[in-house]
């Protein structure tokens, strides 16, 4: 079998470079994801993806290796694996970072990413049902919409920011950045709009363009310096599909580098300890891997507004009528931008996502009674982790050094500090007074930097958002050039959030779905 594309993975980028690139009928195109089909209606149905959490079949459910700085703790990784990727999985928020994190990629050797080179692929991949405008798109496939329902404490978070003097900000996407609000989401009608449903619904009744699902790659082929071929287990079988042109990987910051190493394709010495014979010794490869890194502080509710332990068949009846209710909640509804006494230039060094229920380790965890969490994330994290193989087995999942807080000087952890003393002021504002309860997390209500630093360790977990293991620049441990392309290797592009030279200042959906977005362009171009 050839076809002129293979691409592997369909999550945010994937679905992407399937539509755009099949859009010419000459042109046949071969899309091959590891998951089922996205039929699960809970992915459709917005606030049910709480109930997907624990539906291992839809996700990678992968574990970081002890981590250090985290008293040694294996931090779960949810990664999603079902047509859409993560952006079937994930809460929707729809985020695209400060220009400034645009204009820094272009500085760290990857020119024609910059803002003002970017904006127009943002604005040409949405539908925002506001409208159009100088930073919005509204002739888009992936529809970007005001949430339909919003819990009253959501509202009150936004009166207890105000309260403390930061301002209303109704759009984290247009002129300025800072500020708390409620933020749009990745919603059509009330359904999720995941890329599954924006890029490949339509585009799956062409003719030149294959999907197939349950379909592992365990390698790409290279020859002579080229990619060539894939093989991958389909339904019991492996195959062998060839590529006229080009081999896009788009499996995400795991996967991604995890296929680049069992090819033969990283630091050569690696490879051969683990029997791989290497094909391009290219050290970056998995190397730069970050994160956001999230803690949350969560307080009792006095009164019974929250969602946890909601009517979940009246809200289920509800929304199935109208699309309306707490069924078509992302949950973290309202959240904000701000800058932190130690952010070092003009952005946001802090996000807020707040939610009207009590969410103890991802949510797994359950409680009696009601509550409300503040999540906080520090948007610029200097720590640096890497994806290693575990073995040469593809089946094995990989090890993930993830690093938080393991920069050299602790400035990460003091601006999590920073983040947990201001979520607390938020919850202590006059706006709570009817509402707090007892403090669940921290619960010790010490605000000293050992205290707090004791707690993030005992209890921060990812905001799933790794980028970076597959890096663009033009430097020895760059992993592609700015066109995407894998360096010393013709053929072969990884298109994903692995390529981010230095993660955004935000949810990373949809800067992954604009860079899928700029390089069809690329590809196209040739």
């Amino acid at each position: 079998m050839s076809y002129d594309y293979l691409i592997i993975g369909a999550g945010s980028a994937g679905c992407v470079l399937a539509n755009r690139l099949s859009a010419n009928p000459a042109t046949r195109v071969l899309l091959l994801e590891a998951g089922p089909r996205d039929w699960n209606p809970l992915i459709h149905m917005p606030a049910g993806f709480s109930k997907l959490i624990s539906r291992k079949g839809l996700n990678w459910d992968y574990s970081t290796e002890p981590e250090p700085q985290l008293d040694q703790r294996r931090l779960w990784w949810p990664r999603g694996k079902v047509l859409g990727g993560s952006s079937s999985i994930n809460a929707m928020c729809y985020i695209r970072g400060h220009a400034r994190d645009y204009d820094d990629w272009a500085a760290l050797g990857a020119p024609g990413w910059d803002w003002q080179s970017v904006l127009p692929y943002f604005k040409r991949a949405e539908h925002n049902a506001r409208g159009a405008d100088a930073f919005h798109g509204d002739q888009g496939p992936l529809w970007v919409s005001d949430l339909r329902h919003h819990n009253p404490l959501s509202s009150v978070l936004l009166d207890a920011a105000v309260e403390l003097g930061f301002e209303r900000n109704a759009d984290f996407n247009g002129a300025r950045m800072e500020g708390f609000g409620f933020y749009q989401v990745t919603q059509q009608d009330g359904r999720r709009c995941s890329s599954a449903a924006a890029y490949l619904t339509a585009a799956r009744e062409r003719d030149n363009l294959v999907v197939h699902t349950h379909a592992r790659v365990e390698r790409v082929l290279i020859e002579r310096g080229r990619a060539v071929a894939v093989e991958y287990r389909h339904r019991g079988e492996r195959v062998r599909v060839e590529a006229a042109r080009e081999i896009l990987l788009a499996g995400g910051a795991v996967n991604s580098p995890q296929l680049l190493l069992l090819s033969g394709i990283g630091a050569a010495d690696d490879l051969r300890r683990h029997g791989i014979e290497p094909k391009h010794d290219l050290p970056g490869v998995g190397r730069d891997l970050h994160d956001h890194l999230d803690a949350c502080t969560i307080f009792r509710c006095l009164q019974p507004l929250s969602y946890d332990h909601a009517n979940e068949l009246w809200i289920g009846l509800q929304y199935a009528f109208s699309r309306k209710g707490p069924g078509s909640s992302n949950i973290a509804e309202a959240g904000g931008f701000v800058r932190s006494r130690l952010a070092p230039d003009e952005r946001p060094d802090l996000q807020f996502h707040f939610v009207p229920a009590i969410l103890d380790d991802h949510g797994r965890k359950r409680h009696p009674g009601h509550g409300m969490t503040l999540h906080a994330c520090h948007l610029q994290p200097r720590s640096r982790g890497r994806i290693e193989l575990a073995s040469a087995d593809p089946l094995a999942p990989p090890r993930i050094f993830a690093n938080y807080l393991g920069d050299a000087d602790g400035f990460d952890r003091r601006v999590l500090v920073e983040a947990i003393r201001l979520s607390r002021r938020l919850f202590q504002a006059r706006a709570f007074d009817a509402h707090r309860g007892a403090e669940m997390f921290p619960g010790d209500s010490d605000d000293s930097e050992a205290a707090i630093s004791a707690f993030l360790r005992r209890k921060s977990e990812t905001v799933y958002h790794p980028v970076g293991s597959c890096r663009m620049g033009s430097d020895a441990l760059a992993v592609v050039d700015p066109n995407l392309r894998v360096h010393g290797i013709e053929g072969l592009r990884v298109v994903d959030a692995s390529v981010m030279p230095k993660i955004v200042s935000g949810n990373t959906n949809a800067p992954t779905i604009m860079i899928a977005e700029r390089a069809s362009d690329l590809i196209l171009a040739g």
